[in-house]
């Protein structure tokens, strides 16, 4: 069970110890999966990209693309290091588990190392669970077992903390890789409340169920305060050090730039792309 009294005083916790320094931001960059998923993407937009994610203060974890330009993030980054995602089921979190699979299965045949996968949520918060566990599955076996599967609950759609940890735990039970708060599609993204629920739900699986996963705050993810904060909830749940890129990511396009600054970096010798997300 999630004690909901605790996220206040986790969340206090973490805004007194957060700091938003250059070695802050540096983690924020390594755990970053610098995204494009605009519908005007091009493959120059997306070549631009992944030479901004090969950025001065280091790289980025990934760089996340639709399915159609893998092939070309994948080329573009090389031996670089940067993994490359895409996303599935993407943005409305549709039901159908064969659909959702054969999508899976086309990304990972295109090259992507990760794949971020919408949870059926409009199903999870009508009870339907048996359908959301179909399309995880399908998801998870389509993936494989080299291929990073993520779980985007979309968070801001719940109207309660303790579904957005039974999600999570649901999710992770199921192979879930990374639980992630938001397509970055509707009004609500990441949340400090849904980092305390979904954080809480990954140390419990791993105490209770001895399952490893990590956690991707997405969706509003802009300056180096936001990072901080992520970062610090991370460590008061979970103990200092462990959000790393294995475990921790942020889904933003925009933060780069406040993350480089924050660096002493001139954002302007850095290759820019016009990202929405």
């Amino acid at each position: 069970m999630f004690d909901l009294n605790s996220v206040s005083e986790v969340i206090t916790a973490a805004k007194a110890a957060a700091k938003s320094d250059a070695d802050t931001a540096r983690l924020a960059i390594s755990v970053l999966d610098l995204t494009s998923l605009n519908d005007d993407d091009t493959v120059e937009k997306i070549e631009a990209l992944c030479d901004r994610a090969q950025s001065p203060a280091g790289n980025t974890a990934a760089v996340c693309v639709y399915a159609p330009f893998v092939e070309t993030a994948w080329r573009a980054l090389g031996q670089s290091g940067v993994k490359t995602a895409t996303v599935v089921n993407f943005p409305a979190g549709g039901a159908n588990a064969q659909r959702v699979g054969d999508e899976t299965a086309d990304a990972v045949a295109k090259g992507a190392d990760e794949v971020d996968l919408v949870l059926p949520y409009k199903a999870f918060l009508a009870g339907d669970i048996q359908t959301v566990i179909d399309v995880i599955e399908a998801t998870r076996m389509a993936c494989g077992p080299m291929t990073t599967m993520k779980v985007i609950l979309e968070s801001g759609e719940f109207d309660d903390l303790s579904k957005v940890y039974d999600a999570a735990r649901l999710a992770i039970k199921h192979g879930a890789n990374f639980v992630k708060t938001s397509t970055g599609k509707v009004p609500v993204g990441a949340t400090p409340e849904a980092a305390v629920a979904m954080i809480t739900a990954i140390r419990d699986a791993r105490e209770e169920d001895g399952l490893a996963c990590g956690f991707k705050a997405s969706g509003g993810v802009k300056t180096t305060d936001d990072a901080a904060l992520f970062l610090a909830i991370a460590d008061e749940i979970m103990g200092e050090g462990w959000a790393e890129p294995a475990t921790f990511r942020f889904g933003a396009s925009g933060v780069l730039t406040a993350l480089l600054e924050t660096c002493g970096i001139d954002p302007a010798s850095v290759p820019r792309t016009t990202g929405n997300y």
